[in-house]
């Protein structure tokens, strides 16, 4: 199980991710919707703005305030850790 900080102390299994995409289109806001309805969404922004959707393989929507480009660092990075040991 590898995790990666989203921000603010918040980590997520990144072995669950499926996407990590941008708030900003119309389909990922109604996703954002659905889940809230649905009380499948994890909201980690700590009230900041949302830069990125992470979407989960059991249909969990969590948000976060780190963009999806430093969240995708941050993912390469713990990869390289690993091959590293």
């Amino acid at each position: 199980m590898k995790l990666i900080n989203i921000g603010f102390g918040n980590l997520v299994n990144s072995d669950k991710l499926i996407a990590v995409v941008a708030p900003d289109a119309a389909p990922v806001k109604r996703i954002v919707q659905d889940a809230k309805s649905k009380g499948m969404l994890v909201d980690a922004t700590c009230g900041r703005k949302c830069k990125a959707v992470l979407v989960t393989e059991d249909d969990h929507i969590v948000l976060s305030a780190i963009s999806a480009e430093a969240i995708h660092n941050r993912t390469v990075e713990s990869e390289e850790q690993k091959d590293e040991q």
